[in-house]
């Protein structure tokens, strides 16, 4: 299995506009569950802490292996989303490890 976990900074000018952004990335990825094989596991979360450093949003999810996870990036419904989402982020951070891996650099 393989952990796939993406952080965006969301766009806006307010806290408003930043957190209805938030929600629309949220909503687009929460439609890919049952829709991707291979993914196993998918949840979304907004950031509440305000803190000036976080991420406003996070995805975690599990794929059964690292070729799912490769198949789910070309996937028509992956594509639609990251059409759905352009433009409402200004940052992203990505990590993907095998679980049980040892990590290092």
């Amino acid at each position: 299995m393989i952990k796939h976990i993406v952080m965006w900074t969301v766009a806006g000018g307010t806290p408003h506009e930043k957190a209805l952004n938030a929600g629309r990335i949220r909503d687009a990825f929460e439609s890919l569950r049952g829709r991707i094989p291979g993914l196993l596991h998918l949840e979304v979360g907004v950031d509440v802490s305000r803190i000036d450093y976080a991420c406003d949003v996070v995805l975690y999810s599990e794929f059964d292996t690292p070729d799912s996870l490769a198949r789910y990036g070309a996937h028509p419904e992956h594509q639609r989303v990251r059409s759905e989402i352009e433009g409402l982020r200004v940052g992203r951070h990505q990590v993907d490890y095998p679980v049980g891996a040892a990590g290092g650099l």
